[in-house]
């Protein structure tokens, strides 16, 4: 019960609250924060009632009773949800998140009335869409609400429908439809090799599948195609290039859940796709272990040269996705070891991954709301503009601090314990693969990933610094700028400072091993983890060599390189962007050019030249009639529900409320239905029906 209320419920209310809207944005806006804390309120109670469930268990694994939802008939093979401990421990930061966005978003947009309706519906419809991804019980639900959060998310990009928006919009779309397409594919593999794609069993079949090479390899293939699918969500490397552009240009509000929360609907379909299908397999271990450290510092870097607030940020947002990524590869590469060497290596890397999972999620809505409290205020995001805006904003500059302690890795707050594991379980995988045979490379690499993991986490130290004494220390160099900003310490109002503070507590709750030895214990059912230890010797020597590495970073490369006659400059190349680099150029230009030159060379040498003819033709029948009816579709709605009302004289003063209704949802509207981003999207849904069709061919 407690799991259909928090996956069908958000998606039968965001259209009552996009009415509501219509009618009082005030009542619209209080019935969303009191929706929010009943979900919040449901999934504290499946947590407690998991918990309570697992600790009367001898294992995780013998635990019976835990809440299950099953719907079959969906989509052909039904849809499938669960609640155990890692599933109700994310549905409740899930719940968090939002009910602590909505809370601050009230002042955040109190003075913004365009577009609300549509992005409160699609903010409701989302948290719904991300329940149903963090609770599914196999993959091809976690596929269907995937699909689902990616086009309404689309919505957060673009709010703002300024050029940068738009563009980044687009971006986090294509970015978006693609990776679905390729993990749809991967699913199929998967389903095909092994006869399921339900997380309870994907273990056992991929196990008994394995045992034919070939087989072997389409699951890996298939994998393959998970990874690159969810990673589009999660921000990795390579298909990271919308996460630095969709931040900056979102709500405030809004950027805390891309950052906290969508991203992590990425990263659980990895980890689930990880330990669930191919634990067993070192090469998917080491693809994604390289995966995330390249992630994670090429994400570091880019935010210490970053002068935008919001662009750091998000940029640090795939830098610690980077972190959480190589947990998941060293867990997978070390079980794969076997018991007798990779049972430790295992536990801690996989209670960092998830524990770390929950930090960054925590610490990017204390730190996006923070900065949110300074774009409603100064509507401004560039360092030297902000600069000393914050030196007396006592609140604020608390929260922004325990969020920056916190993400750095400061031993007593959050991120250092979790940092801590995922640090030690790279340790034992050195220590492991240097007494095997034939592991030498992979030692070698190991012991090089260390250490990119410990500069990475001083570049951290070090951005954060920078953002933190340029925001609340430092003086701004205009001193009648200046003294504005010092004029009135009072920033935001009492439900503000309660959501944005508030959450900043958990930066020192979470940062106790007690506390979090426990969440992880129940987010991955490995009880050895409480016996961890934080703060030995040689636990803290690792956290403060990466201090030590960031305040040098800060005091070297930002005060003297980063900085120019006491201004902050940006020397981050601006050509240098693998989006307008390698992505535009491969599909507007290199493709139809690769594709000419074999068709001059080898057109009129194929042997079955009038059956390729034939394809050709169809194939552009196809092509030119999904565009000309998403056209037709755009036309027919123009001229029927969205049409422009033509108003008579007499009730141009006094409109009815159904032409208010229609002339109101018609500008609404217009701007998508005109772009192209809604003929991708209307081609995504064509091509996903026509592989549902397919699909259900093949296995039926």
């Amino acid at each position: 019960m407690v799991i259909s209320l928090l996956v069908f419920l958000p998606i039968f209310v965001s259209p009552v609250v996009y009415i509501l809207g219509r009618r009082n944005g005030k009542l619209r806006d209080d019935a969303v924060i009191v929706f929010t804390f009943c979900m919040l309120a449901l999934a504290v109670f499946q947590a407690v009632s998991v918990a309570s469930i697992l600790s009367d268990a001898e294992d995780a694994a013998s635990a019976s009773g835990l809440p299950g939802l099953d719907i079959p008939g969906v989509f052909v093979y039904g849809l499938s949800f669960t609640a155990d401990g890692f599933r109700a421990v994310y549905s409740l930061v899930t719940a968090i998140m939002w009910a602590g966005t909505t809370l601050f978003s009230k002042e955040y947009f109190a003075h913004e009335r365009e577009g609300l309706d549509r992005y409160w519906m699609f903010v409701i419809l989302t948290l719904g869409a991300t329940q149903g991804v963090m609770l599914s019980a196999d993959l091809m639900t976690s596929f269907v609400f995937f699909e689902i959060l990616s086009l309404t998310s689309f919505t957060w990009v673009i709010h703002e429908e300024t050029q940068g928006a738009i563009r980044a919009a687009y971006t986090y779309l294509f970015i978006a439809v693609i990776g679905g397409l390729v993990l749809f594919m991967g699913l199929l593999l998967v389903r095909e090799t092994c006869g399921t794609l339900a997380f309870s069993d994907l273990a056992a079949a991929v196990s008994s599948a394995s045992q034919d090479p070939a087989s072997g390899r389409r699951i890996f293939a298939g994998a393959v195609c998970i990874l690159f699918g969810f990673g589009c969500k999660a921000g990795m490397f390579p298909v990271h290039v919308w996460l630095p552009k969709a931040h900056p240009v979102a709500p405030s509000p809004g950027s805390a859940l891309l950052s906290g929360i969508l991203t992590k609907v990425g990263v659980y379909g990895i980890i689930m796709t990880a330990t669930q299908a191919l634990f067993g397999s070192r090469a998917f271990g080491l693809l994604i272990f390289t995966l995330g450290l390249v992630t994670m510092f090429l994400g570091a870097l880019l935010a210490l040269f970053s002068v935008n607030l919001k662009r750091t940020l998000a940029c640090s947002s795939m830098s610690q996705i980077g972190f959480i990524l190589t947990g998941i590869g060293m867990a997978t590469f070390t079980n794969a070891l076997g018991e007798a060497h990779g049972e430790e290596g295992v536990t801690l890397a996989l209670s960092g991954a998830m524990l770390h999972m929950v930090n960054h999620s925590l610490l990017k809505l204390v730190l996006f709301m923070a900065a949110g409290v300074v774009v409603m205020n100064l509507h401004k995001l560039n360092l030297d503009e902000i600069r000393g805006w914050g030196r007396n904003k006592i609140f604020l500059k608390i929260a922004f601090a325990l969020g920056g302690l916190g993400i750095s890795g400061v031993p007593l707050f959050n991120g250092y314990i979790s940092k801590t594991m995922l640090h030690e379980g790279i340790v034992h995988g050195i220590e492991v693969t240097e007494s095997m045979a034939g592991m030498g490379g992979v030692h070698a690499f190991f012991r090089i990933g260390e250490w990119v993991f410990l500069i990475s986490g001083g570049f951290t130290f070090a951005y954060m610094l920078k953002l933190f004494i340029c925001v609340f220390l430092e003086k701004n160099r205009d001193e009648s700028v200046q003294a504005v900003y010092d004029e009135n310490p009072v920033c935001m109002n009492l439900a503000s400072t309660v959501a944005v503070f508030g959450s900043s507590l958990f930066m020192v709750i979470l940062g106790q091993p007690l506390i979090m030895t426990r969440i992880a214990a129940l987010m991955n059912g490995r009880e050895e983890i409480l016996e961890f230890a934080a703060f030995t010797l040689e636990n803290l020597k690792g956290g403060f060599i990466s201090l030590g590495i960031g305040a040098l970073l800060y005091i070297v490369v930002v005060r003297r390189v980063l900085m120019r006659d006491g201004s902050y400059v940006n020397l981050w190349p601006a050509g240098f962007d693998l989006e307008d680099m390698l992505y535009r150029p491969l599909l507007t230009k290199w493709l139809p050019d690769i594709g000419g030159a074999v068709a001059r060379v080898f057109g009129e040498n194929l042997i079955l030249t009038p059956v390729c003819r034939c394809i050709v033709f169809f194939g552009s029948l196809i092509g030119r009639s999904l565009c000309d009816s998403t056209d037709a579709l755009i036309l027919l709605l123009r001229k029927t529900i969205v049409r422009e009302m033509p108003v008579r004289a007499r009730r141009d003063m006094n409109p009815t409320r159904t032409e208010v209704f229609l002339r109101d949802t018609n500008e609404a509207v217009s701007t998508i239905f005109a772009s192209f981003s809604f003929a991708l999207a209307m081609t995504c849904v064509g091509v996903l029906m026509i592989l549902g069709v397919l699909a259900y061919v093949l296995f039926f």
